[in-house]
């Protein structure tokens, strides 16, 4: 008799146990089922957009986006627009995507009705380069930020590093070609070593740099000042 209520005593907790993962399991299976059934569910009016088509919308910083529709996942509500671009160069595009979760007013302005046109083959070996080469031009930018760099420095360092990429920081120091050296405050003649082709060279990058600045300053005190007088005529 003891050992039966021994017996009774243990086994009561362990059916429970089994009972509750039971139920765990089952509803965790309904839910799986539920969420993929989500997912899976045909999209209704106005939540699928076709390739080709055009599509504008607001983001929720209030920028309007404008453009044609590259692609578009609807599990996840992500869509790549090609838009207009912000360089001003018409044989270049922005590409951007949008979480749809996170923008409002969005309007089809035209359907694309026929069979989009095949996608263009990619250069993987050329995106690997420029995402490494990227890579590397962040993080040169991130030593500079880091080591106290003068703003000045950092645009002067990045005007040489567009013509020659053999271009390095040292410390505050930069470093052109391992033969050129520019310390601060990066004046051209703050251009020291060895005298041939190689300083001459850096020397007029370091020139037409400091030159194209100050024709870009004139420029803009040019802006503001007609810009002021034009609020002057309006004000008088």
């Amino acid at each position: 008799m003891f050992l039966f209520e021994v017996l009774v005593f243990f086994s009561i907790p362990v059916l429970l146990t089994a009972a509750v993962v039971y139920l765990s399991r089952e509803s965790w299976q309904q839910c799986c089922s539920r969420f993929l059934a989500e997912k899976m569910a045909a999209p209704g009016p106005g939540e699928y957009f076709s390739v080709g088509s055009r599509v504008s919308c607001i983001t929720c910083l209030g920028q309007r986006l404008q453009g044609e529709v590259v692609a578009f996942d609807y599990p996840s509500k992500m869509l790549t627009l090609k838009c207009a671009p912000s360089s001003g160069k018409p044989n270049l595009s922005d590409v951007v995507l949008v979480n749809l979760a996170y923008v409002s007013d969005v309007d089809v302005i035209s359907d694309r009705a026929e069979t989009p046109p095949p996608l263009a083959a990619l250069n993987f070996n050329k995106l690997v380069n420029r995402a490494r080469a990227e890579k590397e031009e962040k993080l040169l930018q991130a030593y500079a930020v880091s080591a106290g760099v003068s703003v000045e420095g950092q645009q002067l360092f990045q005007a040489i590093h567009k013509t020659i990429k053999d271009c390095k920081w040292q410390e505050k120091n930069i470093m052109v070609m391992d033969d050129v050296v520019i310390s601060p405050p990066y004046q051209v003649d703050n251009c020291k070593g060895k005298e041939g082709s190689a300083l001459s060279h850096v020397r007029k990058i370091v020139e037409k740099h400091f030159r194209d600045l100050e024709s870009q300053k004139s420029v803009q005190h040019s802006q503001q000042a007609q810009q002021t007088q034009k609020d002057s005529a309006l004000s008088s």
